[in-house]
């Protein structure tokens, strides 16, 4: 079999040594496995075709069946995130709809999504990247920012429209002059906070830099459209507005216009009466950066959610002294009870295999499960994991059985948990090392945090000491060396050479046979060439004797190891264990390290790293505002603003008992993103009213009353944009929700906290850095006089 994404084909079945079972019956089997290059979906389908291609030459009484294929958990993954997709669109198109209150202003800014998307996919296929998950992800995220400045466009024009009476084309040039400036800062500002995720290393940068590209890519083609797809179709699509023609006055839109115009007139007197107690709000918002603190700190850790994939895996593991008929016992029993399980599709059985090791004692089961439609919440892949572990844990008291979900990512592990290796630094020899593990796996399964916590492994078997007389085996002349060549070739084997038969070469393979092998007394009789060249048995010079020992000589990092695997119990999370692990691994005695590897490894430097990625993000930004403005107190006043949307995403992170961890750290930076950009709504069009002359107060809140309802559209819209994902289930459920319920929560917090705190950081920080002062009297006057005249422009 050729295929191009296919790295090796492995055979199954052919050997005494490993037999397949599928649904209890013996079979030869195939394992496929992808080149790291390959696409999975497209090797899938080159081997289904492949082999609907070689079943026409099969005998009669042979057929195949492709009873493990983990594509279908992406299949369905993509499908649910594009389903998400069509979602989102269709609610920000609803809450557009709401605002906007005309399908003409509506249809616009809904054009700009399909074709930024379109530029975001073809960034990706120049990239080198593939349509999954992660930038599906991206793009859900991307659908609520996008619209964001059609939004800002078409508003702006139909308010002047609606004020001026101007004719589409004359009001969309005048809007855009307003607005260009506002738009190019927010797509710098939300470009520099994506870009430092593609930069970083290791298999959290992969995902890392998958969003980046995606997020940075629809961003960048929105502002190209919102400059010039926008404000074409504004000129063209709009109709002519009569001067002082307001919104719908009559009806439900009537009846939303009315409370949204009550709600914005006392929004009005909130930030007139927050302006002249700025010094209070301080305190109140430094009170605030420290809860925020400690909900952050005391947030537990994690890596990535651990999603329903479709299929699980079950270790059967028998004494070590256990017959193939005593294992395949065990192993009928394991698929009668999955047989009658239900959600349950298939079972593939490898014998004399499994993640812990090789032999006659062990055996590995791939559990193929319904699809996710057929299922229910106790048929989920955790349920039927807990069920199998405790039924048959229970039942079949002479074997250890352990089912196990498959990690998040592929080759980071055997399971979902973590995997721990135990050291000895200190030369303290096998017998110390194991009763150092036997105590760390006693204490961790006792303790109220973690759980099957087992050594990964196969236990200690019988084994035969070969006992060499150094004196004898001296006088005989006869080494080490030739002692350990003569049980290697006998026992083992040994290759000679190659010699051609009939036009082909074959190679020449020497071994005791078969029957020469069978006893350990067999030993003894092995011949072994001293320095003179003759024969000496072993039997001259050594004797043989059982005794019971390791089957597994396991190393890590160049000390001697034990590979210890585990779980969180329910309610804790990943990051938890790390930290129960390393506590009890401190209590052990001198001379015994640890390690993490795998999953766990990643989560530990995806942790370190996250701080200075955010520290980074919001350096950047600091950088591009002080660019655009040639200010330092903008971008400042500007950043002030981000802590208020972090405690928005801590909070849903607490609701939804969320860890810290890399869809947490997305989310975050998403956040910082969002927060600036609506921070800058505000502040730009404070800062233009301020050149014109106006006290700096006056300034603030009229720019505020402009931007309140553009501010409230595209918070609204970007929420709803993201409502799907945090309320997802089936495949990739947890990991929608997971970064969906993040961002929600940093996003509501940003409508509701931003436009009442950034206006107070403004005027703060002009007053304190920049020297921007009125008298009080004035500020007073500002404060609580009439609403100030509204402004012809955005």
């Amino acid at each position: 079999m050729r295929l191009r994404d296919v790295a090796r084909v492995e055979v199954g079945g052919l050997s005494y040594q490993f037999n397949t079972r599928l649904d209890g019956k013996p079979t030869a089997g195939l394992s496929v496995l992808m080149s790291p290059t390959g696409n999975a979906l497209a090797t899938a389908s080159a081997v289904e075709e492949k082999m609907k291609e070689l079943s026409r030459f099969f005998p009669a009484n042979i057929s195949y069946e492709i009873p493990y294929n983990i594509t279908p958990v992406v299949e369905a993954s993509i499908k649910k995130v594009l389903m998400t997709l069509v979602e989102a669109v269709v609610l920000v198109f609803v809450v557009m709809f709401l605002f906007l209150q005309n399908i003409r202003y509506t249809i616009i800014p809904t054009i700009v999504v399909p074709v930024a998307l379109l530029g975001a996919c073809t960034t990706l296929l120049l990239a080198g990247y593939s349509i999954n998950m992660l930038s599906m992800f991206g793009m859900v995220l991307a659908v609520g920012i996008l619209v964001d400045d059609a939004i800002v466009v078409v508003e702006n024009v139909e308010r002047i429209m609606s004020e001026e009476g101007l004719p589409p084309k004359e009001a969309t040039r005048k809007a855009m002059s307003q607005i260009s400036s506002a738009i190019i800062g927010i797509t710098l500002v939300l470009m520099a906070v994506f870009v430092p995720m593609a930069f970083f290393p290791g298999s959290v940068g992969i995902i890392y830099r998958q969003f980046s590209v995606t997020m940075v890519a629809a961003i960048g083609f929105s502002a190209f459209l919102a400059l010039s797809l926008t404000p074409a179709l504004c000129a063209t699509l709009l109709k002519p507005v009569a001067a002082g023609h307001g919104h719908a006055k009559k009806g439900v839109f009537g009846w939303f216009n009315r409370m949204l115009e009550g709600v914005k007139e006392r929004y009005s007197r909130t930030v007139g009466f927050s302006l002249n107690r700025t010094g209070r709000l301080m305190l109140v918002y430094v009170a605030l950066l420290a809860g925020l603190s400690w909900a952050f700190v005391n947030l537990p850790g994690g890596f990535l959610p651990v999603d329903d994939q479709g299929f699980v895996t079950t270790d059967v593991q028998t004494p070590s002294d256990s017959s193939y008929a005593r294992t395949e016992a065990v192993i009928e029993k394991v698929e009668k009870y999955l047989a009658q399980r239900p959600g349950v599709d298939n079972v593939t059985f490898l014998t004399g295999f499994s993640f812990s090791g090789q032999g006659m004692n062990t055996a590995q089961a791939f559990i193929t499960l319904k699809d996710w439609s057929e299922r229910g919440p106790k048929d989920s892949a955790a349920a039927i994991v807990n069920d199998i572990n405790r039924d048959l844990g229970a039942s079949v008291r002479d074997a250890k059985i352990s089912a196990l979900q498959p990690p998040p990512i592929d080759n980071l592990g055997n399971s979902s948990g973590f995997s721990f290796r135990l050291q000895d630094r200190g030369q303290k020899g096998y017998q110390q090392l194991m009763r150092a593990a036997d105590q760390l796996i006693a204490e961790a399964n006792a303790s109220p945090v973690l759980q099957k916590v087992y050594v990964e492994g196969l236990p200690e078997a019988g084994v035969v000491n070969l006992v060499i007389d150094r004196e004898k085996a001296g006088a005989f002349g006869v080494t080490f060396e030739d002692i350990n060549n003569t049980i290697s070739t006998n026992l083992g084997s040994n290759y000679i050479n190659d010699f051609p038969n009939r036009g082909r070469m074959q190679r020449v393979v020497v071994q005791a046979d078969a029957r020469d092998r069978m006893r350990t007394e067999d030993i003894l009789n092995y011949n072994v060439k001293n320095s003179r060249g003759q024969l000496v048995p072993f039997s001259s010079f050594a004797t043989v004797e059982w005794a019971r020992g390791p089957t597994q000589i396991a190393g890590f990092n160049y000390y001697p190891a034990v590979r210890i695997s585990g779980e969180a119990r329910p309610g804790f999370t990943s990051g938890d264990a790390i930290a129960e692990m390393e506590r009890l691994a401190g209590k052990l005695p001198r001379g015994f390290g640890y390690e993490w590897t795998g999953q766990s490894l990643q989560e530990k430097l995806s942790g370190s790293q996250a701080p200075f990625l955010l520290a980074l993000s919001v350096f950047v930004v600091f950088l591009c505002l002080a660019a655009l403005y040639e200010s330092w107190t903008i971008p400042l006043a500007v950043l002030l603003t981000v802590p208020l949307g972090i405690v928005g995403a801590v909070t849903a992170a607490m609701l939804r008992s969320l860890p810290n961890d890399v869809y947490f750290t997305v989310g975050l930076i998403t956040i910082i993103g969002l927060a600036a950009k609506d921070a800058i709504l505000i502040i730009e069009f404070a800062k233009d009213l301020r050149k014109e002359g106006k006290p700096l107060v006056e300034a603030t809140i009229e720019a505020c009353r402009l931007r309140f309802r553009p501010i409230l559209m595209t918070g609204l819209a970007f929420i709803c944009g993201v409502l799907p994902m945090a309320i997802a289930h089936g495949a990739g459920g947890a990991s929608q929700q997971a970064l969906g319920s993040v961002v929600m929560g940093g996003m509501i917090a940003v409508v509701i906290l931003a436009l009442l705190m950034v206006p107070v950081f403004f005027v703060s920080v002009q007053r304190v850095l920049a020297g921007d002062r009125e008298p009080k009297a004035a500020r007073d006057g500002e404060a609580y006089g009439p609403p100030a005249p509204a402004r012809t422009g955005h």
